[in-house]
């Protein structure tokens, strides 16, 4: 179990550096602003749904555990 207790620290380490650098603001800016993002604003209301950062995101994180798999 040791390996995977590594994996998981490991990972953990990563999400919390990511996460630490978007609060800064130190971070990819197009990221939610690719084109066939929805994005609409009337009035008051806005509704946002990033799809195509959703399926860009979903593909890097499928390369990535792939690789690892190997």
């Amino acid at each position: 179990m040791q390996p995977i207790g590594r994996l998981l620290l490991i990972t953990g380490l990563l999400l919390a550096g990511i996460g630490l650098l978007i609060s800064l603001g130190i971070g990819v800016k197009w990221m939610g602003r690719l084109p066939g993002d929805i994005r609409i604003e009337k009035g008051n209301v806005r509704f946002f749904f990033p799809i195509t950062t959703c399926l860009l995101g979903s593909l890097l994180l499928s390369a990535i555990l792939w690789l690892f798999r190997r």
